[in-house]
């Protein structure tokens, strides 16, 4: 019963924001918690709920923080030299702009963190793509079609917990996988490029070659978004040194993120806008953006806090499982990494790494399937894992691009899919993954 539940909120929820009946807000919020009282588990609701949000809550600092961080950087005008640049590379080519995207983001990507990845790309391109009328959802998808490919990386947290769950060395794991993943960057340039393609057609070249001109003077002229206002270009280079600093230390760990974030926000506020009505505005206008994400975040929480806090993502872990009828078996290598894909977006990694991958691989192994054949198995699903309203790093990207999460789910869905299954596929050919079983 605890299963059909389980399936139950997971669908109502995925049908409710999909067709837009409820924000995704107040779904993650109110569909748990009706499917929780339904299912008998009302008295402690309240706890499941709260552990969610506190085990969520430094991330929800984090994007807080980061979010207004470079909200004071793009204010301040960091970005305008490096846009007004590239706005002469590319000639006002919406192909050339969204392929250079997918390069930047696969670039800043090796790096391992989705956050790190979404705050630079979406920071560099996105004044560009208000600059030449690009859609925004165009830059989160590409950008998080590239991340989920080089999610794949050791340093990444799929193919480490996949490796500790099935007590493997990693190497075995991702060295295979390295062509794979070529095969999936080539992928991912391929789709900028035709998502490039449909932007020019939408705006059309010509109208993009005469506004040059224009697009150049809009962004050294003080009027350009209404927001050079707020310019400093005096201190760019302070600026520009901060940010590098900032990197530096979120990718050595010197310190927590949260606390980076914060640190980073009030040095970059008191620099650029010392007074204390200066202060006030800024938050006055990046607010609604900062709360949003911040509000997703915690609302997830409750999400998370309740699925793991009745059960329920054992529940239908075991019935997956059980499910998998004895005919597959010289085949669950394929079943691994198509269970990837639904799993990794509906539970967590670490259920589907730590619940899941240990028993497929435990009956993969009377097939003949090594358990690092598995673990490679279940990558491919990554690009969707992406897409969950369970990543929090999700909610910082379309908090950064301002677009709705749940447009961005439809828009990129369909990409999502295809990547995962250009991955399945890349690693049958390439004999990474097995057709069947070795015996």
């Amino acid at each position: 019963m605890l299963t059909w539940w389980a399936y139950g909120m997971v669908i109502a929820f995925m049908a409710l924001i999909m067709t837009k009946r409820l924000s995704p807000l107040t779904a993650l919020i109110l569909v748990p918690t009706t499917v929780g009282i339904l299912a008998g588990f009302g008295p402690g609701l309240g706890e499941m709920m709260l552990q969610g949000v506190i085990k969520l809550a430094p991330t929800g600092v984090m994007l807080m923080f980061a979010i207004l961080y470079f909200a004071v950087m793009i204010d301040a005008g960091l970005f305008a030299p490096i846009v007004s640049r590239l706005v002469a590379l590319v000639h006002g080519d919406p192909v050339k702009v969204v392929v250079g995207t997918a390069v930047l983001a696969l670039l800043v990507s090796l790096d391992g963190d989705g956050s790190t990845t979404y705050m630079i790309t979406t920071a560099a391109m996105l004044p560009l793509y208000r600059a030449l009328g690009l859609r925004p959802l165009v830059l989160a998808s590409v950008t998080m079609l590239a991340s989920g490919v080089m999610n794949i990386l050791p340093w990444g947290g799929p193919t480490a917990r996949a490796a500790s769950a099935l007590a493997i060395d990693v190497s075995d794991v991702f060295v295979p996988m390295v062509p794979v993943m070529g095969v999936g960057i080539l992928w991912v340039l391929f789709v900028a490029h035709r998502l490039g393609r449909a932007e020019r057609k939408r705006l059309s070249v010509q109208r993009a070659d005469e506004e040059q001109a224009t697009l150049r003077e809009e962004l050294a002229n003080p009027a350009y978004e209404d927001d050079t206002q707020h310019r400093r270009p005096d201190r760019l280079l302070v600026n520009a040194v901060l940010t590098v600093v900032l990197l530096a230390a979120l990718i050595l760990a010197l310190l927590p993120l949260p606390v980076l974030f914060m640190l980073g926000f009030a040095v970059a506020a008191l620099i650029n806008y010392p007074s204390i009505e200066q202060q006030k505005a800024l938050l006055a206008r990046h607010a609604g953006n900062a709360l949003a994400v911040v509000g997703l975040i915690f609302a997830a929480g409750v999400f998370t806090g309740i699925l793991s806090g009745t059960k329920m993502v054992d529940a239908m872990a075991n019935s997956v499982v059980s499910l998998v009828p004895p005919a597959l078996g010289p085949y669950l290598a394929i079943v691994t990494g198509v269970l990837s894909v639904p799993f990794t977006f509906f539970i967590s990694n670490d259920a589907f790494y730590f619940g899941v991958l240990p028993v497929l691989a435990k009956a993969g192994q009377a097939y003949g399937i090594t358990a690092a054949e598995m673990a490679r198995a279940s990558l491919v699903g990554q690009p969707v894992h992406l897409l969950s309203p369970l990543v929090p790093s999700t909610f910082l990207l379309v908090g950064l691009a301002g677009v709705d999460f749940d447009d961005h789910q439809r828009f990129t869905l369909k990409w999502a899919l295809l990547s995962a299954c250009v991955l399945l596929l890349a690693g049958l050919l390439l004999v990474v993954i097995p057709l069947v079983g070795h015996r």
